[in-house]
């Protein structure tokens, strides 16, 4: 609240010192008996296009017809005393409200208008001497005209400059959406589609029992309400993501850890198909978060793969080890690549590049590819700790 009533009390002085200034130009110009409609349309156009709420402007009020139009007026006002041979002496209203101008012109206008409109007002500003001594040759015109040449540069730089940090602040936030689309995006392929590839292979499994072996089929669909049951919750669960705009939000935790690795080799057999946990007792469950996390995203795909690529696997291995400061997670599976799955939910690979973004974001490594003989192997290796570096 201090910040916006100070913000509130300097544009307010700002503007006071404008509106004064105008004025003053006004009088000036009324004490030497000349005409005073050329002053107060320049002013008009210009304090409407300074001056003007942004939030009420209409639409054909541009940047570049808020800049253009005033500049132009002035130096038509500065054409039309040469030619009518008033000398008048110009005060200094007109130069900050085409200083005003400058700067709206440089920072805020398009590109390619930018220069043109930057431009109109720097020269409605360096032509002002002309207005009393019909010539910029003279030596106090010049020097006035050297000034304003120091005016216009220290202006146009600052607009310049802070035209850069809005083209940086912007570039920040669209990757920073482009960061958040792509996190979102691997929660929703992480979770979501592990749990329905899940319930399509049991769902498979479930129709060929239905004929043999009806009363073996509870189990199965009692897998298949629970897997459905995880995909909605992690369907919730990115979509309060998403809604969640308090400052609780940044700081949220990714999602699995080691004792995760365990329910999902538990849940995830299914008949004549099993899965072993193989975990070094070094590998301790107070590990950083991101690396736990980390590890239970390389187990989740590596086994939902099995279930896209390698049904026909029997035995399911999944190896976690600690060798000083490094974490090893490995996946194997013996199958030959037999599927029962649609074409369809076989996927494109973009887990095992999300997959491979994540442990390399930790200082790692992951390696993807078949075995010696039959099956298939997905091995992670990254420092146990986070900031290091593997050897």
């Amino acid at each position: 609240m201090t910040s916006l009533s100070g913000r509130g009390c300097a544009r307010g002085i700002a503007v006071g010192i404008l509106l004064a200034a105008a004025v003053l130009d006004v009088i000036i110009v009324g004490a030497e008996g000349y005409s005073l409609w050329p002053p107060l349309v320049v002013f008009l156009a210009g304090l409407a296009a300074v001056l003007w709420p942004a939030g009420r402007r209409p639409s054909w009020l541009t940047p570049q017809v808020r800049t253009a139009v005033p500049a132009v007026l002035s130096a038509l006002e500065t054409l039309y005393r040469v030619l009518a041979d008033q000398t008048v002496a110009f005060g200094p209203g007109e130069v900050l409200l085409l200083l005003c101008l400058l700067f709206i012109a440089v920072r805020h206008c398009p590109r390619p208008w930018a220069v043109v409109c930057g431009t109109l007002a720097g020269g409605a500003l360096l032509v002002l001497p002309a207005r009393y001594a019909h010539s910029l040759t003279q030596d106090e015109p010049l020097a006035y005209v050297v000034v304003g040449l120091l005016l216009v540069g220290l202006v146009a730089g600052l607009a310049g400059y802070l035209r850069s940090l809005d083209y940086r602040r912007t570039v920040a936030v669209a990757e920073t959406r482009r960061e958040e689309r792509l996190a979102i995006a691997a929660d929703l392929h992480d979770f979501v589609a592990h749990h329905v590839t899940g319930i399509l292979v049991q769902t498979q499994v479930a129709r060929m029992m239905a004929d043999g072996r009806p009363g073996e089929l509870d189990p199965v669909l009692a897998g298949i309400e629970r897997a459905a049951t995880e995909a909605l919750a992690s369907m919730r669960r990115t979509v309060g993501v998403l809604r969640d705009t308090g400052p609780e939000a940044a700081d949220r935790r990714p999602v699995g850890d080691l004792a995760g690795i365990a329910e999902l080799a538990d849940r995830f057999g299914v008949p004549g198909q099993r899965v072993t946990l193989d975990r070094d007792p070094a590998v301790h469950d107070d590990l950083p978060h991101e690396v736990q996390a980390a590890a239970f995203r390389v187990v989740q795909e590596a086994l939902t793969n099995v279930r896209r690529h390698a049904a026909d696997a029997a035995e399911v291995t999944v190896a976690l080890r600690r060798d000083g400061d490094r974490l090893t997670v490995t996946v194997t599976d013996d199958g030959r690549g037999g599927t029962r799955l649609p074409d369809a939910a076989h996927g494109g690979g973009f887990g095992l590049v999300g997959l491979k973004e994540r442990v390399t974001a930790l200082g790692g490594e992951l390696w993807a590819g078949p075995r010696a003989g039959d099956g298939w192997e997905v091995r992670a290796e990254f420092p146990a700790e986070p900031g290091g570096r593997v050897r």
